[in-house]
């Protein structure tokens, strides 16, 4: 997977988010593939082969002696990981580096040894390893530490030194956000910056006043969703917190971009339509012609270019009409047709790029006359999303129509 993760990344950076990696190590006891953690009864203990558990004394000390066979079959591994750093170094991909997490638990075959040839100096050796040995100089060394909740875990006890860390970060999870574990890493930081490397749920508008200096934080992969909708968008209002969306976050990191050799975000980002949508008439604003004419469902697909979007209709005398159109969001003409007629349809974005404005004119033909239909429709996203708004004027044989529909996102 490491050739697929190399690409993502370089992927991702160019689309404007910043990368930041860890690594689950395999210990120099095994080779790849081990197990996570270690299977009772199937585990030796002089022969670990789980990235959980613990290596024997001896083991570790020969880990931390150059010239062993553990510490060459360590070399091996690390040798290994930095090919794969290299690519990103090659494509000017910076990445927050982040090995040995939660080093001062002892739940990793790394973590949980004090003293000066502890996990500490195997982190040192680390460092060593990929910045002299190897020259990788796009790597940010983010330092990780689970929450202190016994005094053996104090964070002091695993600090390599400010020589070799650029980024102080915690892992947190139960929303465990206590003062005294900012207060603490913050100490320890002397003005480098601190993170939130591993959380379950994010912090809190109220953690962020108390504890202001986080820079970032990550979401552990499948627990987004515990946190509730309703306490995102507190976030997404909270003007500390900037997403990739955000202009203020589009401008501040034009050097970053350039330094990299890309190109400044766009600083306004256009509207992603794309969902299943569902008519709300009572949020609606409609005329003495109701919800006549007017789709119940829209499912629309768009991509940087393009959108299509399916239209349900409910009649009342047969089964619901489907219509599909298919848009080029550039202003080109497209083809459609209503009724068996022929439909032109133009879509194309605003100077601010924030709403898609849609011109259709149909021919329709009624007892041997044809009859001009015009449409002109105003697309936006309202409530951080959650509603697409079309205001719609259209002229056609039943005269004006000016409403402005709702649709609630599914």
């Amino acid at each position: 997977a490491r050739n697929d993760i190399v690409k993502e990344a370089i992927k991702q950076h160019k689309a404007g988010a910043i990368i930041t990696l860890m690594w689950h190590a395999v210990p120099p006891t095994a080779n790849e593939p081990v197990v996570f953690r270690q299977i009772p009864g199937k585990s030796s203990p002089d022969s670990l082969a789980s990235v959980q558990g613990q290596l024997l004394d001896q083991q570790y000390k020969d880990l931390m002696t150059p010239g062993t066979e553990i510490y060459k079959h360590w070399c091996a591994q690390v040798d290994t990981i930095a090919r794969y750093l290299k690519k990103l170094q090659d494509a000017h991909v910076p990445v927050l580096w982040r090995p040995y997490h939660e080093m001062n638990g002892d739940w990793f075959w790394w973590g949980g040894r004090k003293g000066k040839k502890g996990t500490a100096a195997l982190y040192r050796q680390l460092y060593d390893r990929f910045v002299n040995y190897h020259k990788l100089d796009n790597l940010i060394w983010v330092w990780s530490v689970d929450r202190p909740v016994k005094p053996e875990r104090e964070f002091s006890y695993y600090y390599p030194g400010n020589k070799y860390v650029d980024v102080l970060s915690l892992d947190v999870y139960g929303s465990d956000f206590n003062q005294t574990y900012y207060d603490s890493l913050v100490r320890l930081s002397k003005g480098k910056v601190i993170a939130l490397a591993e959380v379950g749920n994010p912090p809190t508008s109220d953690i962020l006043k108390s504890q202001p200096l986080w820079a970032y934080y990550v979401t552990w992969a499948g627990m987004v969703r515990n946190t509730l909708e309703k306490q995102y968008d507190k976030l997404i209002d909270d003007s500390r917190v900037l997403w990739l969306d955000d202009s203020v976050y589009r401008k501040i990191v034009t050097p970053y971009r350039l330094s990299c050799g890309l190109s400044p975000l766009p600083v306004s980002l256009r509207p992603d339509f794309s969902g299943l949508w569902a008519f709300d008439e009572e949020k609606s604003v409609l005329d003495n012609m109701g919800t006549g004419n007017l789709p119940s469902m829209l499912n629309i697909n768009q991509n940087k270019d393009s959108l299509t979007v399916q239209k349900t209709f409910i009649e009342e005398y047969t089964n619901p009409r489907i219509s599909v159109d298919s848009l080029i969001l550039d202003g080109t003409e497209t083809k459609s047709e209503i009724f068996n007629s022929p439909v032109i349809i133009k879509a194309d974005w605003n100077s601010k790029s924030d709403t898609l404005l849609i011109v259709s004119k149909a021919s329709l033909n009624f007892g041997g006359r044809t009859i001009q239909i015009n449409s002109e429709e105003k697309w936006s996203l309202l409530d951080n999303g959650k509603r697409l708004s079309i205001d719609q004027t259209s002229d056609s044989f039943r005269g004006k129509r000016k409403i402005t529909m709702i649709f609630d996102k599914r």
